[in-house]
């Protein structure tokens, strides 16, 4: 596997790992979830939302990596760069650059 060294680097090739739209929809929930519930926490100060925000984002996107797209989800060996990477997708499938439905 290639090394990848920034974000700019990295996100051509995490798009290439969410190629099915399912995937994609998968990673917007989850997402939308952990913004969710971030958000929750933020206001509530409530711990337990960030437990949530971490599953409900991982949740999601691990099982249609396993069970749908099937291959190993990017966050094992760039924890950081897929974190971000979530985010941007997330923002593109908003702004209708990808397509869910």
């Amino acid at each position: 596997m290639k090394k990848y060294k920034n974000l700019k680097e990295f996100y051509p090739y995490y798009l290439s790992e969410h190629e099915g739209k399912t995937t994609k929809l998968f990673h917007f929930i989850g997402t939308a979830f952990s913004i969710f519930f971030f958000a929750r926490f933020f206001l509530t100060l409530e711990p337990l939302n960030i437990l949530y925000a971490i599953l409900s984002g991982y949740g999601f996107a691990w099982v249609s990596h396993f069970f749908i797209e099937k291959n190993k989800p990017a966050t094992f060996t760039y924890p950081f760069f897929s974190l971000l990477s979530d985010y941007i997708m997330f923002w593109e499938i908003l702004r209708g650059k990808h397509k869910i439905f």
